[in-house]
């Protein structure tokens, strides 16, 4: 396989597996290409390699500025923007782990502790759900929390341990 070959695969892949980390197929090839880049990439060179619009790398690159995985990074003597992305993985994954609690973890949190408090009239039915959701809210705060926790503490063996069962 050459490192055309390769690189197509690699970029393909990871912007297939883009839906399980919450986000679309362009913004995971935009991610991936960046990862494998040796040097920070402008707009248009990205839209060259993808062969996306404009308009698409764009609101993509916007977006993964917003999860914290892209960068603006200044090139010397040039005035076009070019971007970059966390080389480290275990970084990366922090700063994944981190977007993706932040922006659907917390709000399903915040739906299960309204749900569950709800006022109970005593019947069967308001007893089950509030007994039923109350116990996911918990359970879901929990992991939420042993997550964070991971994911702020140093890298130490047994975190990076945990992290590569995660993964």
């Amino acid at each position: 396989m050459t490192y055309e070959e390769a690189k197509e695969k690699f970029i393909s892949t990871w912007g297939s597996l883009g839906s399980l980390w919450g986000i679309n197929k362009a913004m995971a090839q935009i991610q991936a290409l960046l990862f494998i880049s040796t040097k920070p990439l402008s707009m248009e060179e990205i839209m060259e390699d993808l062969k996306i619009s404009r308009g698409n790398t764009s609101m993509n690159l916007r977006q993964l500025m917003d999860w914290g995985i892209v960068t603006k990074e200044l090139v010397p003597g040039e005035r076009k923007e070019f971007f970059t992305t966390e080389k480290d993985v275990q970084e990366l994954a922090r700063t994944i782990a981190k977007e993706r609690s932040r922006r659907e973890i917390q709000p399903v949190i915040k739906v299960l502790k309204d749900v569950s408090s709800i006022k109970n009239d005593k019947s069967e039915k308001t007893k089950e759900l509030i007994k039923q959701t109350k116990a996911l809210h918990d359970l879901t705060r929990d992991a939420d929390a042993m997550i964070n926790k991971l994911v702020t503490q140093d890298q130490t063996w047994l975190t990076k341990s945990i992290l590569k069962i995660l993964k």
